[in-house]
C-alpha cells in the first residue's frame, strides 16, 4: 500500500504541490487528473523518489521513504516522460541491464518472454535508437515490471502507442489489478482514464480539488474541476 500524507512541493515561491494525502488501494487503479501544470508530474517524480518534497510523508507498506533509496525502487515501477532506456543497447541488452540493477536473476528466455509479451520479441537485438516512440513505450514497460513491482508510477504511459499497443497496455493494467498490485496512472485522456480506474484523484494548481471511487465521476464531471480555472486539460 502506498500512503501519502501532507505532502507539498515548492519551487521559488510557487506551491507544485500542496498538502496532499492520499492512499493508493492494492489491486486498484488510481486515475489522477488535472490542467497543465496541476502538479501531477510532480507528483509522480517525488513517489518515485527523483525528487525531495518540501513537507510530508510517502510511506510504502508502512515504512516510510527519504528518496531513491535501493527499497523504494524494489516496490515501484516508472514509466514517465523519459523512457530510461539506453539508445545503444538493444532492447534485451536494457532489460538485462535492469535485471543487474534489481538483482534479478532471468534467463535469456525469460528476457525474450518479457519482451514477447510487450510485442517486442522480433526487436530484442535491434538498438533502442532505431526503434519507434510507440516502441520505446512498449519497453519502457517492460521494463518497469520487469521485477514485479507491488506499485506501478505511469504518467501519460499511453504517449506514442498505436491502437494495438493501448490495448496491450489495457491488458497489462488489469494483470497489474488481478495480482493485487497498486497502479497510479496520470493520463489526459480522461474518458479512457475513467475506464481503467477504480478510484479518481483531482488535482488543480497543486491541490486536491476532488477524488472518490471512479464510479461517481464523469469525464465531463472531471474537467469541469479545471474547465473553471481557463487552463486546458492535459
Amino acid at each position: 500500500m502506498l500512503e501519502v500524507r501532507s505532502l507539498s512541493k515548492i519551487y521559488g515561491l510557487r506551491y507544485a504541490l500542496k498538502d496532499v494525502s492520499f492512499v493508493a488501494q492494492p489491486g486498484r487503479v488510481l486515475g489522477i487528473f488535472g490542467p497543465n501544470g496541476a502538479g501531477k508530474t510532480t507528483l509522480v517524480r517525488i513517489l518515485a523518489g527523483q525528487v525531495r518534497p518540501t513537507a510530508g510523508t510517502v510511506s510504502f507498506f508502512g515504512r516510510q521513504a527519504s528518496g531513491d533509496e535501493p527499497e523504494v525502487r524494489r516496490h515501484i515501477g516508472v514509466v514517465g516522460h523519459h523512457t530510461f532506456l539506453y539508445d545503444d543497447l538493444t532492447a534485451v541488452e536494457n532489460l538485462r541491464f535492469y535485471c543487474r540493477m534489481y538483482g534479478l536473476r532471468l534467463g535469456e528466455s525469460e528476457l525474450l518472454s518479457r519482451l514477447e509479451e510487450v510485442g517486442l520479441a522480433s526487436r530484442a537485438h535491434e538498438p533502442v535508437r532505431y526503434l519507434s516512440r510507440g516502441m520505446q513505450q512498449r519497453l519502457a514497460l517492460a521494463r518497469a515490471t520487469l521485477h514485479n513491482p507491488e506499485i506501478l508510477l505511469l504518467d501519460e504511459p499511453y504517449t506514442g502507442l498505436d491502437q494495438s499497443a493501448v490495448a496491450l497496455l489495457d491488458s497489462l493494467l488489469a494483470r497489474e489489478r488481478l495480482r493485487g498490485h497498486s497502479t497510479l496512472l496520470v493520463t489526459h485522456d480522461v474518458e479512457h482514464g475513467l475506464q481503467l480506474a477504480d478510484d479518481v484523484l483531482v488535482l488543480v494548481q497543486g491541490r486536491i480539488r476532488a477524488s472518490g471511487p471512479a464510479q461517481q465521476f464523469s469525464a465531463d464531471s472531471v474537467t469541469s474541476f479545471y474547465q473553471s480555472q481557463g487552463e486546458e486539460a492535459r
